[in-house]
């Protein structure tokens, strides 16, 4: 499933691609998609496929198309301190994109039948925070993954604000799902080939909407013999943050709003280099003929031909003269403010890195 958008070289044209196909529509879910590279959750070898609009596997670890990542994104409607299931959570690269908008105050829970699936997830969320440039922008609610089977929740398991399921749900399993959500809540999951969205608006009433149309693998149930118990998933407890811990959210906080005062009052703007253009083909509608049953019906496509040399030129002076100009500009080299602040605390070393959650640079 995908392919509603043109590839992109890297993660940033990927996203471009999908604001372009309003796939992308929010500036909070722009962020978060622009924060985590999904190039990072792919194994080595494979991240030449990383920003195609498709979707890709490899043995249990599977990855949605960005498209339909960015319609549950948008679909969740998320905001600071909600609650959010994810079930079917897979590799974490979406778990880890919700946690940048739900932040601190928000619990983040993720089942995934494969053991082997949890300890990658767990092992990119590792990654994520210890190396990510972009951990220090954001306020973050970490993932927690347990394994299990997601039709086999605890009947006593609290509710939440957001769920997403990442597979297939058949109709008789449709209730099953919404009790898990609280009055309120948004569930996005795929039913009967529709991406569908549905909040429940009392304790017995939900509103449903098809938001896109897609092809998922079901669920998967699990066997046992008969009369055999089922292994029912406890999903993690919902804690509350220690107080040394919101010290630490509180504390970054601050030094993160004093940093971007502090550059907003010196007049800094940040300049990355100039990065050439992609030439974008002109599309042209041609005549082809296609088989309906036995029937051969004309039909209009549209096919990609080069831009006509004169075009070319004009957007080759143009990106010149665009180059000469951000020349005559100071390029200066980001710096991580937060990072700086806390090195700069009359603290011991330890407390030091613990604000930096033991991060290295």
């Amino acid at each position: 499933m995908g392919g509603a958008v043109s590839a992109g070289e890297d993660n940033d044209d990927l996203i471009d691609n999908l604001k372009e196909a309003q796939y992308i529509r929010t500036e909070k879910v722009e962020q978060a998609f622009r924060a985590i590279d999904r190039g990072d959750y792919y194994l080595d070898g494979y991240r030449d496929s990383a920003y195609k609009d498709l979707a890709w596997k490899h043995g249990n670890i599977h990855l949605s198309a960005p498209c339909i990542y960015s319609e549950v994104m948008e679909a969740l409607k998320l905001q600071p301190g909600l609650s959010f299931l994810n079930l079917g959570s897979g590799t974490g690269y979406l778990s880890t994109m919700v946690g940048l908008i739900i932040g601190p105050y928000g619990v983040n829970h993720g089942v995934e039948l494969h053991k082997d699936v949890v300890e990658y997830a767990r092992q990119k969320l590792d990654e994520f925070i210890k190396n990510s440039d972009s951990f220090d922008k954001f306020e973050f609610c970490e993932p927690v993954f347990v394994v299990g089977n997601c039709l086999e929740i605890s009947t006593d398991s609290h509710q939440y604000d957001r769920i997403y399921c990442g597979a297939g749900v058949q109709k008789d399993h449709e209730n099953y799902m919404k009790v898990l959500l609280k009055i309120g809540g948004i569930l996005v999951m795929p039913i009967e080939d529709q991406l569908t969205q549905i909040t429940r608006t009392s304790q017995s009433t939900w509103e449903s909407k098809n938001i896109l149309a897609v092809s998922f693998a079901p669920l998967v149930q699990q066997s046992r013999a008969e009369g055999e118990k089922p292994d029912t998933v406890q999903l993690p407890p919902v804690t509350v943050r220690s107080l040394q811990d919101l010290s630490r959210v509180y504390i970054r906080r601050t030094l993160r709003n004093l940093a971007n005062q502090d550059s907003q009052g010196n007049g800094m703007v940040q300049r990355v280099p100039h990065k050439r253009k992609r030439r974008r083909c002109r599309r042209r509608p041609i005549n082809t003929y296609v088989f309906v049953g036995n029937q051969l019906i004309p039909q209009m496509v549209e096919s990609e031909e080069e831009e006509h040399a004169d075009e070319e030129q004009k957007e080759a002076v143009a990106e010149e003269e665009e180059e000469r100009d951000i020349g005559d500009i100071e390029i200066i080299k980001q710096v991580n403010e937060l990072r700086e602040q806390i090195l700069a605390l009359p603290l011991p070393e330890s407390l030091k890195a613990y604000l930096l959650y033991y991060r290295e640079k």
